[in-house]
């Protein structure tokens, strides 16, 4: 019998935080610098968060300025500076988007966030790996899975971290997979190896392979 394990969930690459639990504290302040992250000058006021009452639960939702400043920063981080932008996240609980990027000589991208962030917050963070990088590590990856299939090795989903941190492999055989993938694409492969069930992916950039029953 045939079956697909995931269903496909596209919240365009936009990873929510609802709590605030385990990030930093409210008085912690960011790093400062081109290298290291920076914040935007809306990050100065502090903002209370937003809710909506939905079935008797009380959920925090994104306000509409900060939604749109995320829309057009993502828009223009995948079309115009690919090759620095790696992602972005929304902090609901402290009415901030989350950044992430790859610091290079040129100050083009960040003058962009500044710009399009208008008067909300705006938190820059560094990134290991670019869209474009992690893109091309997608495709490749992808291109290669019925030879990953032919050796046994078991891929379920393949994307891109938000936060750039490497292309994100969930495997039912993770000892296997990174012992086999590492020795074939390299040991400096940016892969991230994550012993997967069902699941749902996060982003556009996911693929979800079918499974068998044996």
């Amino acid at each position: 019998m045939h079956r697909v394990r995931l269903g496909r969930l596209l919240l365009a690459g936009v990873l929510m935080i609802s709590g605030c639990g385990e990030f930093e504290s409210a008085d912690q302040p960011e790093p400062s610098g081109t290298a290291g992250g920076w914040r935007t000058a809306g990050c100065e006021f502090s903002r209370a968060p937003e809710f909506i009452e939905r079935g008797g639960f009380r959920m925090p939702v994104t306000p509409a300025s900060l939604g749109a400043a995320m829309e057009r920063i993502e828009q223009g981080g995948r079309l115009r500076f690919r090759d620095s932008f790696a992602g972005i996240e929304v902090d609901q609980q402290r009415v901030r988007a989350i950044v992430y990027r790859v610091p290079t000589v040129s100050t083009e991208f960040d003058d962009f966030i500044r710009e399009t962030a208008d008067s909300n917050c705006v938190v820059v963070r560094d990134a290991a790996h670019a869209v474009a990088e992690l893109g091309d590590w997608h495709d490749r990856v992808v291109a290669d899975l019925s030879f990953w299939t032919v050796r046994g090795v078991r891929i379920v989903t393949v994307g891109s971290r938000h936060d750039g941190a490497g292309l994100e492999i969930g495997t039912r055989d993770l000892a296997k997979a990174r012992e086999e993938m590492h020795a074939h694409y390299g040991s400096d492969a940016p892969l991230i190896f994550v012993e997967q069930g069902p699941a749902t992916p996060l982003t556009d950039a996911w693929v979800v392979m079918p499974e068998h029953d044996d």
